[in-house]
């Protein structure tokens, strides 16, 4: 019994050593950065603002890699299909790893292949409309949509394609509301924004930046509220929809992380979220991202982070089960 008590505890101070190993020689060479969108999209704007910083806490380089297609699919199964070392992070929400694979029959994973090692960015969310939509907030936007309806033209809302998170929030939308609305998807945020400006559709609920409202401020657009519990800073003199009767509680927004495979060892995770953590807290980094109007969160443990992916799991498989959402 002795020895092989004494066997049990050379083997677990062996596993203990060899994690400590593993954190300090981690990473022993450059690290990819997958952005799941091309290059110049807000996804990007945040990987290339802090790929150096993150290079100089790890001690090598970070490559940003680009990788789009299939809601960001096609980037997300290439890090399940890469060694579960940490060289590869993948910078995503759930808007690709919950949603995706709810709405894209060609997607095989599910969001708990995935580990969220750290979050970057909060980014608030507003629904823009069409200049000469008569609506300024909530209420008055469920008031004309119900009399649009009953006329048989239903108001249209934007996406940036089938069982995105935009989708999923108007037709989360006509739901409580009980007044039909029609889905326009795009292939992006791009489109979508130019056929609003045109009047081609009636509404977008869209993150935003300074460049949307510079679009607001020369008439092209307007802004009927915000998505988010309060009033925020660029669009404060606009009410937030939770201020509204009719859609109280209609609160949400989305946000960045970085995510590595499930498997991937734990002293590697606790690495790469200790690195993460010192660039979310870097001033530079956090300046930078403000100036894109995003909310920079100060770091969360691994178990805040863990609690965090599952609870915006479940509330968007709700979403998504309440529409009736399948994979096409």
């Amino acid at each position: 019994m002795k020895n092989l008590l004494r066997r049990t505890a050379c083997l677990l101070a062996g596993l203990a050593l060899s994690g400590a190993a593993l954190a300090q020689a981690f990473p022993a060479r450059p690290v990819t950065l997958m952005v799941p969108y091309p290059p110049g999209g807000l996804s990007d704007v945040i990987a290339r603002t802090l790929n150096n910083t993150l290079a100089r806490h790890l001690g090598q380089p970070v490559i940003v890699d680009n990788l789009s297609g299939a809601s960001g699919g096609i980037a997300a199964q290439k890090l399940l299909n890469s060694p579960a070392d940490g060289y590869m992070i993948f910078q995503g929400s759930p808007n690709e790893l919950v949603l995706a694979p709810l709405a894209n029959a060609a997607i095989k994973y599910r969001s708990e292949d995935f580990r969220l090692v750290q979050m970057i960015s909060v980014n608030p969310l507003a629904m823009f409309a069409r200049k000469d939509l008569p609506v300024a907030n909530g209420d008055e936007l469920v008031a004309y949509a119900r009399k649009a309806a009953a006329a048989g033209k239903p108001l249209t809302y934007a996406s940036v394609g089938p069982g995105s998170l935009y989708h999923l929030l108007g037709e989360h939308m006509s739901r409580l509301t009980g007044i039909p609305m029609t889905h326009v998807p795009y292939r992006g945020a791009a489109p979508a924004r130019q056929d609003l400006m045109t009047g081609s559709v009636d509404i977008f609920m869209t993150p935003y930046g300074k460049t949307d409202m510079q679009l607001v401020d020369e008439g092209k657009l307007k802004v009927v509220a915000a998505l988010s519990a309060d009033r925020q800073d660029l669009i404060r003199t606009h009410p937030t929809l939770d201020e509204s009767q009719a859609l109280k509680g209609f609160v949400f927004d989305t946000w960045a992380g970085f995510f590595v495979h499930k498997d991937t060892p734990e002293p590697v995770v606790q690495a790469l979220h200790k690195a993460l953590g010192e660039v979310a807290n870097d001033p530079a980094v956090r300046a930078a991202l403000e100036a894109h109007a995003m909310i920079v969160p100060r770091p969360r443990s691994l178990a805040d982070l863990s609690k965090l992916y599952a609870d915006n799991t479940a509330r968007y498989r709700a979403i998504a089960k309440t529409m009736n959402l399948q994979p096409q």
